[in-house]
């Protein structure tokens, strides 16, 4: 029954690698540009959950809306200002830019909400589900996170193959020019990008403080380098591939810290990318694109 608890762990903690890497993954597919803030809008969108419930005493569920709201904001402004002056800019400048923002994000909480770890409490009030005389446990944090990573992806997968934003969405990550040209609003499809990518992060935060309550300004840091790192590891630009790179993700981490080493769970999870790109560059479910030069 160990193995058994380990690998439902592992499946939680992937599923919320999961959902950040779809906020990844539609970025990086749309707009081509890796947005390495989406960790600290994480840790934004949990420390607006935490005072809404710890501060405030509102419900759970307004808690989770008003991250929502909040992270979506944070992720317009963000690309409006920072992303969008470099549009037909270099990678480099983009990627120096967006690590400008994390910066930005992470010492801007340090300054409001302190250094201090916060104890968070989960949003999830029904009990744990005990099988076999409670040898296995499923954590109530458990079955939430990965419903709500299942029906995120399904509804991200339905939205964009059969909506008029999704089908603008896709016509501008295969060619932006052709796009503007058929009438699209560029600028809009990645400001839309954006703001969905943001309030995933925001549902994302707050599972995740759920499952693993301690909240610092740094909280989303890691998680966010991993979830990008599952993007990649599915085939960044692939929501079903996001999905399985991130759960995937997280069961060698759980695996490898349980039955390896806890210190070095981190690198056995790099070393396993690494392996996987040499073998498949374009990531598990990636497809490869071919230019014409």
């Amino acid at each position: 029954m160990t193995f058994l608890n380990y690998l439902i762990n592992g499946i939680s903690l992937g599923s919320v690698y999961a959902i950040i890497a779809l906020g990844y993954t539609m970025v990086y597919g749309i707009a081509k540009m890796l947005n390495f803030a989406h960790g600290d809008v994480i840790m934004v969108g949990a420390y607006i959950s935490f005072i809404i419930t710890s501060k405030m005493g509102l419900p759970a569920i307004v808690s989770v809306l008003a991250a929502v709201v909040v992270c979506t904001l944070l992720g317009i402004f963000i690309e409006r200002l920072a992303y969008k002056p470099l549009r037909n800019a270099t990678s480099l400048a983009v990627l120096i830019t967006a690590i400008g923002v994390s910066y930005f994000l992470q010492n801007s909480a340090l300054l409001i909400w302190g250094s201090d770890p916060k104890s968070f409490n989960s949003i999830v009030d029904f009990d744990s589900i005990k099988l076999f005389d409670g040898q296995l446990v499923i954590t109530a944090e458990a079955i939430v996170t990965v419903c709500a990573c299942i029906i995120i992806m399904i509804a991200l997968t339905i939205f964009t193959g059969h909506t008029k934003m999704g089908k603008a969405m896709r016509a501008v990550s295969e060619d932006k020019g052709a796009a503007q040209l058929m009438g699209i609003n560029v600028n809009s499809t990645i400001s839309m990008t954006f703001a969905i990518g943001s309030a995933l992060a925001a549902i994302a935060g707050v599972l995740l403080c759920s499952a693993y309550p301690t909240l610092l300004p740094t909280t989303g840091s890691m998680p966010g380098i991993k979830a990008f790192t599952a993007a990649v590891f599915g085939g960044i630009g692939s929501i079903p591939g996001a999905m399985i790179g991130g759960i995937l993700l997280g069961v060698i981490e759980v695996f490898a810290s349980a039955y390896i080493s806890d210190k070095l769970s981190n690198a056995i999870v790099f070393g396993v990318l690494i392996i996987v790109l040499l073998v498949k560059p374009t990531g598990l479910l990636g497809r490869k694109i071919n230019e014409k030069v």
